[in-house]
């Protein structure tokens, strides 16, 4: 990982006051009836005309949902009064990424897991400075989770971040580690503690509606090379929706459908199924992005 810079250190400062901003906007308006699909182009409209970008599509993972659902272009999705609704936002300034969750109990009914991954999440924000190893902070997440009587998934993980890159290495667990690589000063992390009542333990499922760019590859697809073209120029690298594919590009669905098939095929994109819990458990999140300085931490996102 390369030492911000102080130019940069502006951008991820304004990244994250735009992602805050961002939150309040989920929070507002995550509510019984209103669309996902609605919600999600909200948010993201809202970064761009503060001046900011999206980092990756925003994610409403509901319920058992833990990560990595976002609606598709179609979709007809609203919240219920049941729903435990997790709001992952990440915002960009030419490539510096801030990323930031919250959770919304629209039931009522999960008070104390909400409190379990945001005690976790502000105890390891206390714990957090200069030359702290990672699994130390994983052992203060997976204590205060535990404390509250439920289970942090233990393969989901707090990252670093890096210029144009959402999540690099190393990974900040959520369980206790033996992985003493340190917080560095001048570097950038996300922290984002997840707690359940399932296993503690996610797994892919079937959908997918969020894919990453890795390389160019020869396509017999026209769509294809258009396609790769874009997301090539537009995203470098950053995570987009088949959603943003439909605004931005003039194609039928099966058009889209058979090129993105043969982008996977050729592994020119890569897909971000969406990550379960078992059915009918519960999954909440906290998340923010801190830059380490010389002495201490600069949250970026509050």
């Amino acid at each position: 990982m390369k030492n911000v810079e102080k130019k940069q250190r502006s951008l991820y400062i304004k990244s994250g006051s735009i992602l805050s901003s961002a939150l309040k906007l989920a929070q507002k308006n995550v509510k019984e009836g209103t669309p996902l699909l609605g919600l999600c182009e909200k948010i993201e409209k809202f970064i761009e005309d503060e001046g900011g970008k999206p980092a990756f599509p925003v994610n409403v993972s509901i319920n058992h949902i833990a990560a990595h659902f976002t609606p598709s272009f179609d979709s007809k999705e609203v919240f219920s009064d049941h729903d435990v609704a997790k709001v992952d936002i990440g915002v960009h300034l030419d490539g510096c990424i801030t990323d930031s969750a919250v959770t919304i109990d629209l039931s009522g009914e999960f008070g104390k897991m909400l409190e379990a991954s945001e005690g976790a999440l502000e105890s390891a924000l206390s714990a957090a400075m200069p030359g702290i190893g990672v699994g130390k902070l994983g052992e203060t997440i997976e204590k205060e989770i535990k404390k509250k009587g439920f289970k942090p998934v233990q393969n989901l993980c707090g990252h670093g971040i890096e210029e144009w890159v959402a999540h690099a290495s190393p990974s900040i667990p959520n369980t206790s580690s033996k992985d003493a690589r340190e917080l560095e000063p001048g570097k950038v992390y996300a922290i984002e503690p997840f707690a359940t009542d399932g296993e503690g333990l996610v797994h892919e499922g079937v959908q997918a509606e969020i894919f990453g760019f890795d390389e160019k590859k020869p396509l017999r697809s026209m769509t294809g090379r258009k396609i790769s073209d874009l997301v090539e120029k537009d995203y470098k690298g950053l995570p987009f929706a088949e959603r943003w594919l439909v605004k931005k590009m003039k194609m039928s669905d099966f058009e889209r459908k058979t090129a993105l098939r043969e982008l996977l095929q050729k592994k020119s994109i890569h897909a971000y199924p969406v990550l379960r819990e078992l059915e009918g458990k519960i999954v909440t999140q906290a998340e923010t992005t801190i830059l380490v300085e010389d002495k201490d931490i600069l949250v970026l996102v509050k």
